[in-house]
């Protein structure tokens, strides 16, 4: 019997499958929307047959809903780190980088590599996370408007405003239901309160920390962590940025973005990370690469207190 896999790779608005059987593609693309999950799921059953494992790379907000979609539907998900998939490609020297070819690419590589199957986060994380992507969506909207005031015509400028206003309300409710999910749920409130006796970290990102840290996803080590955020140093060896080390960014953009500034705050009121910087600097580190090396720092740091269950002991992270 012939094994068949889907890979699917996903961005902000669109994602791209592959179901490879027999040494076979059939390709097509989907809006990244409940709709376009509906029309997966017709489209992949038209085929018949039992249902085939399905294989994505982990991109946070943006493969999280499918994924889940695609798991209450019976169909097997794995979710893996980008890095892994970039790995696999230039094992086998693939130069093509289309979305079309990366999906037929994950298809492949979930059929010979057979990835774990990718656990559904339980409903707090699941809740937590729809309410941070709503946050983020509703800021990005937030600053569309404010960049249509800078240049909009008096006559719909007040119209704008009155956007503007409600967005505001809207991102005030939606950040007091985040609080108030963990304020209800104990495990939550715990987890909250270890993390904010880390300097630099509040509210914003000990959220966001506690969905990528969550037991589902099951990492054993920060370093886990510090990839799937895509802030894992990558060396480049061709081109002009050869023997230069960069982040890799192949994880979870939000994470990585609401890490950034807990780094910088961090980096005056938290002793570990503040020493940390000025090894870093000593050595002539640009102020980008002190940033990421200090957002990697507060990974392990976070991974390490949820760990032990303690929390931050300044003279332990110095030591």
């Amino acid at each position: 019997m012939s094994q068949v896999t889907v890979g699917v790779d996903i961005a902000k608005h669109k994602f791209d499958v592959a179901r490879l059987e027999n040494g076979k593609y059939k390709h097509k693309k989907f809006d990244n929307t409940p709709e376009g999950f509906a029309a997966l799921i017709v489209w992949l059953t038209a085929f018949g047959g039992a249902k085939p494992s399905v294989c994505m790379e982990a991109t946070g907000a943006y493969s999280i809903p499918l994924a889940e979609c695609l798991a209450q539907s019976g169909y097997p998900v794995a979710v893996v780190n980008p890095a892994k998939i970039k790995g696999f490609a230039k094992s086998e020297l693939s130069r093509i980088k289309t979305d079309k070819a990366d999906a037929k690419l994950i298809a492949r590589y979930a059929q010979e590599k057979k990835p774990p199957l990718w656990t559904p986060p339980p409903a707090n994380i699941r809740e937590l996370q729809a309410l941070l992507r709503r946050i983020e969506d509703l800021l990005e909207m937030q600053q569309m408007e404010k960049n249509r005031l800078d240049t909009a015509d008096p006559t719909i400028a007040e119209s704008i405003r009155a956007v503007l206003a409600h967005l505001e309300q809207e991102l005030k409710t939606t950040r007091e239901r985040v609080q108030r999910l963990i304020d209800q749920d104990p495990d939550l409130r715990h987890r909250r309160a270890l993390l904010e006796t880390i300097p630099g970290i509040g509210e914003a990102s000990s959220a966001h920390l506690m969905v990528a840290l969550s037991d589902h996803y099951g990492f054993t080590t920060a370093k886990q962590v510090v990839a799937f955020a895509g802030l894992n140093p990558a060396l480049n060896e061709s081109g002009k940025w050869k023997g230069k080390t960069r982040i890799s960014k192949m994880g979870d953009p939000m994470l990585r973005a609401k890490l950034y500034m807990p780094a910088v705050v961090a980096g005056r009121h938290n002793p570990a990370i503040r020493l940390f910087r000025e090894r870093l600097a000593a050595r002539g580190k640009n102020g980008m690469a002190i940033a990421c090396a200090s957002m990697r720092k507060l990974v392990h740091i976070a991974f390490a207190i949820l760990k032990s269950n303690k929390p931050f002991d300044p003279h332990f992270a110095l030591a």
